[in-house]
C-alpha cells in the first residue's frame, strides 16, 4: 500500500516536473502555445494571489492600471517595473501580443503603483531588453535570460507621485 502510494506520488511530481520543464523550453523558444498556456495559467491563478501585494511597499510586483483598447473597461495587471532616471522599464516575458502591452501602447498611458506610490506614466516604447537592461538588478537579469525576455515596455513618468 505505502509502495503503490509513493509509485503514484513520484508519478505525479515527475509529471509536474516534465510538465513545467517542457512550457520553460516552450517559453524559451517563443513557442505559441507555451505562451498562451502560461499566459492562461497566470491569468487565472498566479495574477489575483500576486495581486494581493503587488504595489505595496517591498512588494515584487507593481501593478499597471490600462484601459481596454475595445470595451474601455478598468484593468490592473501585475508587473515588475524597475525604476529609470525618467520614469519605469517593464520586461514584457510574454511577448508584445500581452494585452496589457497593447493596451497601453492604444491609450498611450497608464497608471503604476509601486512601492507604495502611484505614477501616471505616457509615452510608452517597446525596446529591446538589451536597450535598458542596466536598470534591471542581476538576479533579474539571469531570470531574463533564463527565459529570453526579449523586449520591454519603457514609460515616462509624467506627474510626482502620490501616496496610494
Amino acid at each position: 500500500m505505502v509502495r503503490r502510494f509513493l509509485i503514484a506520488l513520484g508519478t505525479l511530481l515527475a509529471s509536474v516536473a516534465l510538465v513545467l520543464l517542457v512550457l520553460l523550453l516552450g517559453m524559451r523558444a517563443k513557442s505559441p502555445f507555451a505562451l498562451r498556456t502560461l499566459r492562461a495559467f497566470n491569468r487565472w491563478f498566479t495574477n489575483p494571489r500576486q495581486m494581493t501585494t503587488a504595489g505595496k511597499p517591498g512588494a515584487y510586483a507593481g501593478v499597471i492600471r490600462h484601459v481596454g483598447r475595445r470595451s474601455g473597461a478598468a484593468y490592473e495587471t501585475p508587473v515588475g517595473p524597475f525604476v529609470t532616471d525618467a520614469g519605469f522599464v517593464i520586461a514584457i516575458a510574454y511577448g508584445t501580443s500581452s494585452d496589457w502591452v497593447k493596451n497601453v501602447l492604444a491609450a498611450g498611458s497608464a497608471t503604476l503603483v509601486t512601492e507604495g506610490r502611484t505614477y501616471e506614466v505616457d509615452q510608452p516604447e517597446i525596446v529591446p531588453i538589451a536597450d535598458v537592461v542596466a536598470v534591471v538588478p542581476e538576479k533579474e537579469r539571469r531570470n531574463l535570460r533564463l527565459v529570453r525576455v526579449q523586449q520591454a515596455m519603457r514609460v515616462r513618468r509624467t506627474e510626482a507621485a502620490e501616496g496610494s
